[in-house]
């Protein structure tokens, strides 16, 4: 019983396959986290696995309603790509490339805000995206997750 719950479980994490019917999709992996309009009436579909999750598959479908292209982008090949372009990107054009960020925080008086993604790595990072008072992405970095942090030891002095 186990072991079928095991295998039930990997398979709801199999990725769409180019071609499927976005109907498929929508039935295996319900309602996606986030739906982003594409050119030419094409849309894509988040599913972000929540604020300590490191893994967002972004779904393109066409008119058609078949499933174009499938990419897991919190990864650090994707990021490189990214971060290389991201300069003067809106908050709507950083969801289109990354999906929902784990934590959003304002900057306080220092301005701008800054978003932070959770990601598969053995180090302890996630990605983080800069934005500027008027709201335009002017950096990307990686961060030490706060999660990760130890508690300070009060018995050291």
């Amino acid at each position: 019983m186990l072991c079928a719950c095991i295998l039930a479980g990997c398979a709801a994490m199999t990725p769409p396959q180019a071609g499927q019917p976005q109907v498929a999709v929508l039935a295996h992996w319900g309602a996606p986290s986030g739906r982003y309009a594409l050119a030419d009436g094409a849309e894509r579909l988040e599913y972000a696995n929540g604020p300590f999750g490191r893994m967002t598959w972004m779904v393109d479908v066409g008119r058609d309603g078949r499933v174009q292209a499938v990419q897991q982008v919190l990864n650090e090949a994707h990021f490189a790509d990214f971060a290389a372009r991201v300069v003067g990107l809106s908050p709507a054009q950083v969801l289109l490339e990354l999906g929902r960020p784990a934590e959003r925080r304002q900057l306080g008086w220092l301005g701008g805000a800054l978003w932070s993604w959770r990601y598969p790595t053995n180090d302890c990072l996630w990605f983080q995206v800069s934005f500027d008072n008027e709201g335009h992405a002017s950096a990307a970095s990686y961060g030490i997750d706060p999660s990760c942090d130890q508690p300070n030891d009060s018995n050291r002095n």
